[in-house]
Order: C-alpha cells, then structure tokens, then sequence
C-alpha cells in the first residue's frame, strides 16, 4: 500500500461547446479541487498535466502561484497517464519534491476538433503510410474492428454493448453534471443507425469541453485537511506488445488492463473480491467489456453474459461508470473517472451512492498504455 491519499476534487460544467480558454478550464478545476481539500492553492508545488503543451503547463503554473519549488512530470499518456499519477505524485511526495500534487485533465475537442478526425494518427508515420491510406482511421474504425472479432470470437451480441450503454445513461441521469441525463431504452439503441458495424452513437464516448482535477498529498497531511482522504492503495501499469499499432499485437483483444490490473491489486494486497464498484475507460462500450475480462472479473470472452441483466447497474453485483461514464457524463480522459471515485467513498454521490462502498477500482487507457488504480475509504 502507498502513504498517499487523494484530498481535493474539482471539476467544471461539462458540454459540447464552452467557448473557454483550455488553460482557463484547467485552472477552475483546481482551484475547486483546492477548495475541496481546504487549502490555499498556492500550496500546490507539484503538477501533472498530461494534456498540456508546454506553454500551457506553465501558464497553468503561473496562474496557480507555483513558485520557487515546483514539480512536473507524467510516466504515460492521456487517459493512462490520469489514472497513473498518483504513482507519480508518490515518488515526489517521497522524495520531497513535492507535497501537494495536482493532477488535471483539460479537454476542448468539442470546440477544437469539429472535422478534424485522424490527425493524431496522420501524425504518426507508421500509421500515416500502412493505416489512414486503408481507411483505418479513426478511432471507432478501429475499435468496431476489434467489437465485431470480439463477436465472432466469443458470440458477444449487439444487446451486450446496448447493456453498457443503458446502464451509462441511467447513471448519467442521476449525476447533475453529466452531458447525456435522458435515460435510453433498448428499442431507441437498436434503431439508431449505425456509424461503424457494429457501433452506433450510444456506444461512442462524448466529444465535449470541459476540465477535472484532484490534489494528491500525504497521508500523514491528508488527515488533518477538511474531508476524509482516500487512500491510494495501489497503482499498476502495463503496456502491451506491439505498441500503439493494434493490427501488429499478438492478442488483438486484451488491453494493458491483464498487466496493469494485477499490479495494482497485488500493491493494494487485495483481489476483486474486495472491489464494490469500478470506474473503467470507456472510449467506446466494447472496451468495458474487453476490460472487465483482462482485469479478471470474468473469464476471457464470457464479458457479453458478464454486463448482462443489470449486473453493471447501480443495485448490481459490480457498479461500472457510477457516473455516466465517457459514455454519458463527459469524456475527460478519465480525470472524471477518478473524481467519481473519491466522491463514491466519501459517500458524496447522493441518488447514485454504491451502498457501502469501501473500494474502488479506476482504470485509464492510452492506446498500448493502461494504469489501473485502486482507492479505497480512510478508516
């Protein structure tokens, strides 16, 4: 188990559109998260902002007083590199660094991406020349290849993916900031058309604006702050071979999620047996499926029957996406994932509330890359 606890969440209003400036977005949602916590944002002396180009890490720096001592840094990317920076904020709190780490998630691809899909694999050059000249770009062409083998591999149905989807929008209609509040029906799923076999838009993340934070300290600290901290128990990652080119790994359908997972668990000295609820990446429903096997809730395959019959829904054997998810409540690469978490175990989260919630568990994927995390309540 690690000395650390997270001690502050913020976030801002997620939509399609805010019109604000990234930077802007970023630093209201530490400034919340400093509220959170109770105190001044001028302590924070360490950042991880793995969205931020350099200018706009230190404008970021700049804005929230960061002086004199200061500590930046990110082991993985996006989504991973989220879930993963708890691992990082231990080594500077460790190593006296740092003693209060933010880390936050600034996305404005609602604004900033409009017809600009594929860019960020034009810009790679393996994929540029063997990938977009076939089509295989963007992402949702490339994960409903990987839905529709998962389907004919294991018999994974249509009705599987529509269950993640229902249950993301009856979470998200109970979460005040959530973008998509309308509860779906299973009729309105399958009559929506389909955008890349076999995904429709219900099994798509959100494209929108918005910013989420929180603030790792010590344990030691976190006691004597204003609400109960919730322990970092564990911190795994993995990347899996291959690399970023999914056409190129050995195992088309596991994620880091079969290195990751283990890890953190094994830190945290605990099994899944002890998990009450999970918040997973959810770039696109399959990948819930595809993570709760290489995660080792189910056997490889059996994750169709697994999110079946409201098991994943508030009231089921295991919660997934309490929230929304990226599915329905917004797509901050997994900043949002983690600040449910810590509101699920300090039992903040009202009509959504896991009964009893001890622990969690918090995934983050990044192409090859995935950080799996595990929280738990203070006692």
């Amino acid at each position: 188990m690690t000395s650390i606890a997270i001690v502050g969440v913020g976030e801002t209003r997620y939509a399609k559109r805010l019109g604000r400036d990234i930077v802007e977005l970023a630093l209201e949602a530490a400034e919340e998260a400093a509220r959170d916590a109770g105190i001044d944002v001028r302590e924070i002396d360490g950042l991880v902002a793995p969205w931020a180009e350099y200018a706009a890490r230190h404008e970021l720096a700049r804005c929230l007083g960061i002086d004199g001592r200061f500590f930046a840094a990110s082991s993985l990317s996006s989504g991973a590199a989220t879930v993963s920076a708890p691992l990082v904020a231990e080594w500077a709190i460790g190593s006296k660094l740092a003693s209060v780490v933010l880390c936050v998630q600034a996305i404005a691809w609602g604004s900033e991406r409009a017809g600009d899909v594929g860019r960020p694999h034009a810009a790679m050059k393996m994929k540029a020349v063997l990938e977009l000249p076939f089509g295989w770009y963007p992402q949702i062409v490339q994960f409903a290849g990987m839905a529709r083998r998962h389907m004919e591999l294991y018999g994974t149905t249509e009705d599987q993916l529509a269950a993640v989807a229902l249950a993301a929008r009856k979470h998200a209609s109970l979460c005040e900031n959530a973008i998509l509040r309308t509860p779906l029906t299973l009729e309105e799923y399958r009559s929506a058309p389909l955008l890349a076999d076999p995904f429709r838009a219900m099994d798509c993340c959100l494209v929108n604006d918005g910013a989420a934070a929180f603030l790792v300290t010590s344990l030691e600290r976190a006691r004597d702050l204003r609400k109960r901290p919730v322990r970092v128990l564990g911190v795994g990652q993995g990347v899996v071979p291959g690399g970023e080119f999914s056409n190129l790994r050995p195992d088309y359908l596991s994620t880091g999620a079969v290195f990751s997972g283990p890890r953190a668990l094994a830190r945290a000295g605990i099994t899944l047996a002890d998990v009450d609820f999970v918040e997973l990446y959810d770039n696109f429903t399959s990948m819930v499926i595809e993570q709760l096997e290489d995660l080792g809730f189910c056997k490889k395959g059996e994750g169709g029957p697994f999110v079946e019959g409201g098991r994943i829904e508030l009231g089921g054997e295991l919660p997934v996406n309490t929230s929304g998810g990226q599915l329905a409540q917004a797509f901050v690469l997994s900043a949002n994932l983690v600040v449910e978490a810590v509101r699920q175990l300090r039992g903040e989260c009202g009509p959504r509330q896991v009964e009893g919630a001890e622990v969690g568990l918090v995934t983050g994927y990044t192409g090859a890359e995935h950080a799996t995390l595990v929280l738990a309540r203070d006692r």
